[in-house]
């Protein structure tokens, strides 16, 4: 039975289970949505994600979860938290992948801006990072939206450079602070 970890205004967040494969197949399988990835999952690359996030599950607590449309109950994409070597250290990460066609559309910033929330909620960490090949300008923009900084760049066999985003608990504390006395500006003023 899946699990709902997170839901936003638009969408859930569920853990993923082995039905999942077309639809991530439809995603992970995509040379457009990978090309920033060393290279485009076969079907055995996206079963073996599926099981080892089913395995972060019961390990962590935590995962890439599914990301599905609320509206039409729709697989999209997935978007969660996993435990990453990042210049030579694990830390944890905010990862996130979104079909092609949805892309542009704010859900990637609005899965990770929740994962975020969930993750400072749930877990003791105190710093959370996203980190990418510095051509994936999309990946980028969305962990900025998202609240992150560039914290660090490094070259690396795999990415020729990386860039590394990162969130602080403090940051998010203040960014929330801020979000809450907008919208009772907002509303005060309606």
């Amino acid at each position: 039975m899946e699990k709902k970890m997170i839901e936003t205004e638009r969408l859930i967040l569920r853990e993923m289970t082995e039905q999942d494969f077309d639809a991530l197949f439809a995603v992970l399988g995509d040379p457009e949505v990978m090309q920033h990835y060393p290279n485009v999952f076969d079907e055995t690359k996206v079963r073996e994600w599926i099981h080892r996030n089913i395995e972060r599950y019961e390990i962590f607590s935590f995962g890439l979860w599914a990301v599905v449309l609320k509206e039409t109950g729709e697989l999209i994409g997935d978007c969660g938290l996993t435990m990453q070597q990042i210049g030579g250290n694990i830390k944890p990460e905010i990862g996130y992948h979104i079909r092609k066609d949805m892309q542009r559309k704010g859900y990637g910033t609005e899965t990770a801006k929740a994962v975020i929330d969930w993750a400072f909620t749930n877990t003791p960490f105190q710093v959370l990072y996203s980190y990418m090949k510095h051509t994936n300008a999309g990946s980028y923009r969305t962990a900025i939206s998202a609240g992150m900084k560039l914290v660090e760049e490094f070259p690396d066999k795999v990415n020729g450079i990386t860039k590394v985003y990162a969130i602080t608990r403090e940051e998010w504390i203040a960014l929330k602070k801020e979000s809450i006395l907008c919208s009772v500006e907002t509303q005060s003023q309606l």
